[in-house]
């Protein structure tokens, strides 16, 4: 028994690196993708796809890892987000995990939680966004990427994670 409890453990440890490096790799190429094949990427909320996969792929400890380390490699690797808003975007992947957390144990509803999370996420998000903008802090508009694109990837999001503990249900 303990044999299978550490070939698990070390089974969810991978996939989790493996996720992890993917979701960097593919953060850092976000742009070139973008040039690339003109499609604005950015669009699709790269970071919070990672953030969907790392939740239905991983466990609650990784989600949080990744929240936390996309935006700073972001960062790092290319200045951009500024810093506040680094800062801002990893507050709103975090609360995002947690509310989806705290959520599903209070409703009960996977495609609600997973769907709620990302919208009062991205509400506070917006709120303290425009506290940011308005001090000065952080430059340009409130609201970047139309909020119509923003309900449909939320929607597709959440049909992935609907679907994925459905499966992983039966």
């Amino acid at each position: 028994m303990k044999a299978l409890s550490a070939q698990l453990t070390k089974s969810n440890t991978l996939r989790s690196i493996l996720i992890d490096l993917g979701a960097l790799l593919f953060i850092y190429l976000v742009p070139t993708i973008s040039h690339l094949f003109s499609i604005p990427v950015y669009l699709i909320e790269p970071m919070r796809l990672m953030l969907i996969f790392a939740l239905v792929h991983t466990n609650k400890t990784n989600a949080y890892i990744i929240a936390l380390s996309m935006p700073l490699f972001s960062f790092l690797i290319s200045g951009h987000p500024v810093l506040p808003k680094m800062i801002l975007i990893a507050f709103e992947l975090s609360l995002n995990v947690y509310l989806f957390y705290f959520l599903v144990r209070k409703i009960k509803s996977v495609f609600l939680s997973i769907f709620l999370s990302i919208i009062l996420s991205k509400i506070i998000y917006y709120l303290l966004k425009f506290g940011l903008v308005s001090m000065l802090i952080v430059d340009g508009s409130v609201i970047s990427t139309p909020i119509t694109i923003q309900v449909i990837t939320a929607l597709v999001f959440s049909l992935y994670v609907f679907f994925f503990y459905k499966k992983k249900r039966a």
